[in-house]
């Protein structure tokens, strides 16, 4: 009746996925992760250019002082047939004084720019970053209990804590992969994390829909065979919907510049993540749980 037994070998993809957890906390608890300006606070300069410029000519300049990872953003004012950017901001990690009287002459050096081009130099307070992580959490934690209840509702309890079960593992591994390479987390980053919860979560409903339709049309069959036809009727579907995403998040990898990478690869992670996870984790997690609800009533 199925083709792949994979509630049979449910064993190897759970020591497959506690075996990248365990990598995972392993480097959480000795490298952390690399906080942002929007979390850390940091140094935000504005500068008018006066001129046609492009933003790898800011990087170019920033290469010079190890900041080519900053945030660089073309502003300008509305001209009178179209809007003319030619100011600069760049948010970048804390610089004293003196770095950032550097790092202007760089620019100066560059355009010729004078004093009267510095817009604005600031720096942003841990304070705010405190406040952004508080909102960031706040804003899972919705997400996670909208989740929770809209699957109690529409399917069952075991349902919604197995699939929230699948979210945790994708938020272990994407942190886990954030740390092993030492990429920026930033505010986008969160948005990441809710856009990767809602595909997951997506990916597992659509799993949980073709067991509830096969608990109705399968009853003669046990809950593992149920499982795992399910699965085996969903997991195209899944893997094609993955992979034409996969394709379109590569594009931008690749021609979406240095800024928007760490944004993509959180969903890129987060992609694979989440399709291995409504596979391999929740619906596997849901049917053990049946099982032995079963088998504590005998």
């Amino acid at each position: 009746m199925s083709r792949l037994q994979i509630i049979k070998y449910r064993k190897y993809s759970f020591l497959f996925s506690l075996f990248l957890i365990i990598i995972g906390i392993i480097s959480l608890a000795v490298n952390g992760l690399n906080w942002g300006i929007d979390f850390t606070g940091g140094t935000v300069l504005h500068f008018r250019i006066g001129q046609p410029f492009e933003v790898e000519e800011v990087r170019d300049i920033l290469r010079e002082f190890d900041l080519e990872g900053s945030f660089i953003q073309k502003v300008g004012h509305e001209g009178f047939f179209h809007e003319e950017k030619d100011e600069v901001i760049i948010k970048t990690v804390s610089l004293s004084e003196e770095e950032r009287r550097e790092v202007f002459q760089a620019f100066q050096e560059r355009w010729g720019l004078n004093e009267e081009d510095i817009i604005s130099q600031e720096s942003v307070g841990a304070v705010i970053g405190g406040e952004l992580t508080r909102n960031a959490i706040l804003a899972l934690f919705i997400a996670t209990a909208g989740m929770l209840a809209y699957i109690t509702i529409r399917f069952e309890f075991k349902f919604a804590i197995s699939a929230i079960v699948a979210l945790v593992h994708d938020l272990i591994i994407l942190l886990a992969v954030f740390s092993l390479l030492r990429i920026e987390i930033n505010s986008p980053f969160v948005a990441a994390i809710l856009t990767i919860f809602g595909y997951s979560i997506n990916d597992t409903i659509v799993v949980f829909d073709r067991i509830r339709e096969n608990l109705k049309a399968m009853k003669k069959y046990d809950y593992f065979t149920i499982v795992n036809s399910s699965i085996n009727q969903t997991i195209t579907r899944s893997i094609n919907t993955s992979v034409t995403t996969l394709l379109v998040l590569l594009s931008l990898f690749i021609f979406g510049g240095i800024t928007l990478r760490p944004f993509i690869t959180a969903l890129l992670v987060g992609v694979v993540s989440g399709t291995y996870s409504s596979i391999f984790v929740a619906s596997p997690v849901w049917v053990i749980w049946k099982q032995r609800e079963i088998a504590g009533r005998k």
